[in-house]
């Protein structure tokens, strides 16, 4: 039987134009983790068959015809990033290039780099979708899949991590560790390309965030500005956080040591977690204690910040002014 979205035998398969007008949404193409729907074996499979559409490149696409049309002055830079490429690798291999190069590190070098792993690796070309995909559906500064893919530092230091990341499992950790400096300097984001991380990530804004070498984060894990996942001290080995899947963490959160952050957990911003956190709970304060439990089933997706608003009625929490801590009445 034929999938509904293939054109008819003979016929000319139709342009997908504006993704907006197209018939079936993204998720029954990509049944993606950013959309609260987890069937890797079939995305995998979906994305890599020689006669799939890709309609988030066919979207990037559209988005910069039209950004081009708006701002005549922008429509070399639209042409150049993103209209001249054959597909999302290799626009997004041209914009990480260009943004990572300097007097000893060429773009051309960069590009060469960016392009080969992902040209060759199934894991990340479904990766930078699953991330374009939670950048446009959580980031409300996020007006389109084209913004996230050319401006947000966050979508950008993470994609350059995943090439990072495979370049150390092929035992070239001296280039991953080169590409880990660049965008620390460039971006202010410090991802170690040993850690572990998912799919459908959103990284929002980016400035400050710092992943250790042993942390493991799940899917669909939104970050805010100014996360850390650090270790305790001088240790070696296994010593930084594990972040289940479903988690939000607000903004200057730091999450320190072995330990275990459970399924669907909300952190609040600002707070310093020493201890595991059951899985659907809300924590908050230095140090960090649980204050309520998670009614959504993604805080993650949802993106509310608001502690009170998730609180059941079983809990209720005060501040003390002095110590900053919280505590449950």
């Amino acid at each position: 039987m034929r999938p509904e979205h293939e054109a008819e035998e003979g016929q000319p398969r139709k342009s997908l134009g504006s993704f907006s007008s197209w018939p079936h949404r993204l998720e029954n193409v990509f049944p993606v983790y950013a959309m609260g729907t987890s069937n890797p074996a079939v995305l995998d499979s979906s994305l890599h068959t020689s006669d799939c559409l890709d309609p988030i490149w066919d979207a990037v696409r559209e988005e910069a015809k039209l950004e081009a049309e708006k701002e005549p002055i922008l429509s070399s830079f639209f042409y150049a990033t993103i209209l001249s490429h054959d597909c999302l690798e290799q626009a997004l291999a041209f914009a990480l290039a260009n943004r990572l190069q300097n007097p000893t590190l060429l773009a051309t070098q960069l590009m060469d780099i960016f392009s080969n792993v992902m040209k060759h690796d199934k894991g990340i070309q479904q990766s930078i979708r699953l991330d374009i995909q939670a950048f446009k559906d959580r980031d409300p500064a996020c007006l389109s899949y084209c913004s996230a893919l050319l401006y947000m530092k966050g979508y950008q230091s993470l994609q350059v991590y995943r090439v990072a990341h495979a370049l150390w499992g092929q035992g070239r950790k001296v280039l991953a560790s080169a590409l880990q400096s660049r965008v620390s300097e460039v971006f202010g984001v410090d991802i170690h390309p040993a850690a572990k991380i998912g799919d459908g990530i959103l990284v929002d804004h980016g400035t400050g965030v710092v992943i250790g070498e042993t942390v493991v984060v799940g899917n669909r894990v939104s970050l805010m500005q100014g996360v850390t996942f650090g270790g305790t001290g001088k240790e070696t080995g296994d010593r930084h956080p594990k972040i289940s899947e479903g988690v939000l963490i607000g903004a200057h959160a730091t999450i320190l040591g072995n330990i275990t952050i459970g399924e669907c957990v909300m952190i609040a911003a600002g707070s310093l977690v020493l201890q595991e956190v059951p899985p659907h709970s809300i924590v908050a304060g230095v140090p960090a204690k649980v204050i309520g439990r998670v009614h959504e089933h993604y805080p993650s997706l949802t993106m509310q910040q608001d502690e009170n608003k998730h609180l059941s009625e079983e809990f209720f929490y005060s501040k003390d002014e002095t110590t900053e801590n919280y505590y449950i009445n």
